[in-house]
C-alpha cells in the first residue's frame, strides 16, 4: 500500500494511492487507522508533500553499503555508524534543495529510508520489523567540505533541506529493491538493498538500543557507492524499486 501526504484546496491530508487517484483518509493513518472519508482525488490535482514529518529525529547510518565505505577511504564500520539529521532538514518531492554559502561542494546519497510506526526501545532485531511503518526514498544531502573540515557530520549533514524524502510511504518492501540516484537524468548510484551490510531490523535494535525511536521518526539505511557534487540548476532522482522516484531540484542561498 503506498500512503501520499498531500496539499489539496489548501489543507493537508493523507490518501492512498488508487490507479492514478488517492483515496483520502480520515486523518495520519500511523495515529488514526486507515479509515477513509469516501472522497477520491485525483493525482494531478493535488501537490505530494514530504510523507512524514519525524516528530523528534532522522537517524542516518553512514557507511552502510561497502563499496561506497571503499570510495570515501575508509573500512567499513563493524557496527552501524549512527548520526542524526534535524527534522528541520526534511522537504518533500519538488521542494528544492538549497545549497548553503558555507559550502563549494554539496554531494547527493540516495537511499532506502525507514519510517518508525511505535515507539521502539531495546527493541530485538527478530522483532524489529514490528515497528516499522513503511519505507520511502531519500536523499541524504551532504555539504562534503564541511564534512572533512568540522571532523563531524552534524553540521555537513545538518542544513534545512538536507532531507528530501518522499514521494509516498510504501508499507511492504521488495526485498530485492534496488535504489537509483540520477543526476540530471543521468545514473550516477545504483545498488540493491541487500548490498546493506548492516541489516534493517539489526539497525534498528542497535539504535533503539542507544535512544527511543518515536512513531514518525525515520532511519536513513545507507547510500551505494557513486556520491558525487552536484550545483544550482541541477535535477536529483532517488528512486527504490516499488516505492518510486523522488525528485528535487537545486539552487544556491
Amino acid at each position: 500500500m503506498k500512503i501520499a501526504r498531500f496539499s489539496h484546496q489548501d489543507a493537508i491530508r493523507y490518501g492512498i494511492v488508487d490507479d492514478g487517484e488517492l483515496v483520502v483518509l480520515a486523518g495520519d493513518p500511523m495515529f488514526a487507522g486507515f479509515d477513509t472519508t469516501g472522497e477520491r482525488v485525483p493525482l494531478g490535482d493535488i501537490a505530494l508533500l514530504a510523507p512524514v514529518i519525524p516528530r523528534s529525529k532522522v537517524v542516518c547510518v553512514g557507511k552502510n553499503y561497502a563499496d561506497h565505505a571503499a570510495e570515501m577511504g575508509g573500512e567499513a564500520p563493524a557496527e552501524p555508524l549512527l548520526f542524526l539529521k534535524p527534522n528541520t532538514a526534511v522537504i518533500g518531492p519538488g521542494d528544492v534543495i538549497v545549497r548553503p554559502p558555507q559550502s563549494h561542494n554539496t554531494h547527493f546519497e540516495g537511499e532506502l529510508a525507514v519510517v518508525i510506526g511505535r515507539i521502539a526501545k531495546n527493541v530485538p532485531a527478530e522483532r524489529a520489523l514490528e515497528y516499522v511503518f513503511g519505507y520511502t526514498a531519500a536523499n541524504d544531502v551532504t555539504a562534503r567540505d564541511l564534512q572533512a573540515s568540522d571532523g563531524q557530520w552534524a553540521r555537513a549533514k545538518g542544513f534545512d533541506t538536507f532531507c528530501p524524502l518522499g514521494p509516498v510511504i510504501e508499507t511492504e518492501l521488495d526485498p530485492a529493491a534496488v535504489v537509483t540516484t540520477r543526476l540530471n537524468g543521468e545514473v550516477k548510484q545504483q545498488g540493491p538493498i541487500t548490498d546493506m551490510i548492516h541489516s534493517i531490523p539489526a539497525i534498528i535494535a542497535y539504535a533503539s538500543a542507544a535512544f527511543t525511536l518515536l512513531p514518525g521518526d525515520v532511519i536513513l539505511t545507507g547510500t551505494p557507492a557513486g556520491v558525487g557534487p552536484f550545483d544550482a540548476g541541477d535535477t536529483l532522482e532517488v528512486e527504490v524499486s516499488g516505492i518510486g522516484v523522488l525528485r528535487n531540484t537545486a539552487r544556491d542561498a
